[in-house]
């Protein structure tokens, strides 16, 4: 990204004072006398006197400066270091953020035709509302944004600000125009590796999983080291591939440099953990990001969900208040507020979703659209119906990831469609992502429409993947398993073939009866001796063995 600097480095020197200045001050002890010439002997003396203290200089400056190194590099600044993380794709620290904001801001004051500087600003902006969870940020960022394209419109070389308008569109959840800033900058400069990450969220979070696995590769093409090996442990930890996330997400953090660089990379390595069902380990991790960047107060909303996996509640609502106090997002209030419930502890519990709704109220008025969060808590605590509703806008503006069809197909059964609701849950479950929360929706939605079998292998899943997924659900779920019961043998019965159909008896022809003559009148009187009628023919083979028992 091409930053003006806001003063040369050079001039910043006192400049070096000319030997014709008039003003320039004579050397001290000079005067207007030349001295007179010296003596061959003093000329001599002089001489050995030079030779002796060039070496000593000489030798001090070999000591002081090592490897033949005189000029010691200055150290960067917090402006310098956050254009520096800018232009390496990796994030920068808030401190180092904020004092690029104040530059930036200070510089178009006096240059507001600076096209490049007011990009600058604008993707600060964004970036900075992004990781403070401030959202009156992001209308400062569409300003600034403006601005530069209209000192330099996009089409004359402005990429920047378009890839600023992708990445703001992006953080108010509007994937649908990020794609098509990204796609618009892409067309005009494939090779522009910045359009590449905003292009990746948009992909994800319309749930394109081709195009954002194909922007990914192309990333890496493009821009090698962390930035691209932390795009792609996000890839695979999106389709199930535990094993690649995890060796990826570890390389990347064994090859980060900058504070700001490694905290990332030690959060997606407790992320990782947490969702594998090892909360110890995501601790570790967490307290690692903390360690290294006191301001990735994200792992702390992440150490608060580990702790409570671990019973440590008390730790945990401490954890998750200092969060939320220095990263406001609904996503930690809900979690907060689920957390009380599962405590019993209604009255924090209500309290909690209060401050939910003003969180929502606010980033709706910044344009962020929440719609996802506010859908979740509607269906666990509010109306259904309503989170129905949100979440079929979400469908209709593409938004399809597997996190809104999981929603959506939850929202469904808890509004009574369980049969509707199916469809999307097994749609977020066949994703392949390890979510703990996806099977465990998936199962009891199969439990109410009776396919028993189906919904005890998904609720098993749900609670081998992450034994303590969530302090409200995961209950939940054993009590959903254990409510089935254990499967009957050879497998449970929706799964069993059916039995074949008996095979059909064998037609017999019955036999005709003899013919019978009709009485003929006046006939002499029967003999003693005349046979009796014949009798039909029996029609099982007990019939036929009881009459043979009869004959003479």
């Amino acid at each position: 990204m091409d930053v003006m600097p806001q003063q040369d480095p050079e001039s910043r020197r006192p400049p070096e004072p000319s030997p014709h200045d008039p003003y320039a001050m004579p050397a001290e002890g000079a005067t207007a006398v030349p001295p007179p010439p010296p003596t061959l002997r003093t000329t001599l003396r002089r001489a050995a006197f030079g030779a002796v203290a060039a070496g000593v200089l000489l030798a001090g400056a070999l000591v002081a400066v090592p490897d033949g190194k005189r000029d010691v590099p200055k150290e960067p600044g917090p402006v310098e270091r956050a254009e520096a993380a800018a232009t390496a794709g990796s994030p920068a620290s808030l401190s180092d953020l904020t004092a690029l904001v104040g530059d930036r801001q200070k510089w178009v004051e006096s240059h507001p035709a600076d096209a490049p500087s007011w990009a600058t600003l604008g993707s600060a902006y964004v970036e900075w509302g992004r990781r403070s969870a401030d959202a009156a940020y992001f209308g400062r960022a569409e300003e600034a944004l403006k601005r530069s394209l209209e000192a330099r419109p996009g089409e004359r070389g402005n990429g920047e600000a378009w890839v600023g308008m992708a990445a703001l569109a992006n953080a108010r959840h509007d994937f649908l125009a990020a794609k098509r800033w990204g796609e618009t900058v892409r067309k005009q400069d494939p090779k522009a590796w910045s359009v590449y990450p905003v292009l990746i969220d948009a992909y994800t979070g319309l749930g394109d999983v081709k195009a954002a696995t194909e922007a990914t590769e192309k990333f890496g093409e493009l821009r090698k080291g962390v930035p691209a090996l932390a795009r792609t442990a996000d890839l695979y930890r999106g389709q199930g591939w535990r094993e690649d996330a995890l060796a990826t997400a570890r390389e990347a953090a064994d090859r980060a440099t900058t504070p700001a660089e490694k905290a990332e990379a030690l959060h997606r390595l407790g992320e990782l953990a947490w969702e594998r069902g090892e909360p110890e380990e995501a601790v570790a991790q967490f307290d690692a990001a903390l360690r290294t960047d006191s301001g990735h107060h994200a792992s702390l909303a992440g150490k608060a969900r580990a702790l409570a996996a671990l019973d440590r509640t008390d730790e945990a609502v401490a954890a998750y208040q200092s969060a939320l106090a220095k990263l406001p997002r609904p996503a930690y209030a809900l979690e907060l507020g689920e957390l009380y419930t599962s405590l019993e502890l209604d009255g924090d519990a209500q309290s909690q979703y209060d401050q939910l709704g003003e969180l929502l109220e606010q980033a709706k008025a910044a344009g962020v659209d929440e719609s996802l969060v506010r859908a979740r808590y509607e269906s666990d605590h509010g109306d259904p119906a309503v989170a129905v509703e949100l979440l079929r806008g979400q469908w209709r503006k593409q938004h399809r990831s597997a996190a809104v069809a999981d929603a959506l197909g939850w929202a469904l059964h808890r509004a009574g469609t369980s049969e509707e609701g199916l469809k999307y849950a097994r749609q977020a479950v066949d994703t392949g992502v390890r979510n703990a929360s996806y099977a465990y929706h998936l199962g009891v939605i199969e439990a109410r429409l009776a396919q028993y079998g189906p919904a005890r292998r998904h609720l098993e899943e749900a609670l081998r993947t992450n034994p303590a997924f969530s302090p409200l659900d995961a209950p939940k779920a054993r009590e959903a398993l254990e409510s089935l019961g254990e499967p009957p043998s050879g497998g449970p019965g929706d799964m069993q073939p059916p039995p074949p159909p008996p095979a059909p008896e064998p037609k017999r022809e019955p036999k005709p009866e003899p013919k019978r003559e009709s009485p003929k009148p006046e006939s002499p009187a029967p003999s003693k001796t005349a046979p009796a009628p014949s009798k039909p023919a029996p029609s099982s083979p007990a019939a036929v063995e009881a009459d043979a028992s009869k004959s003479p």
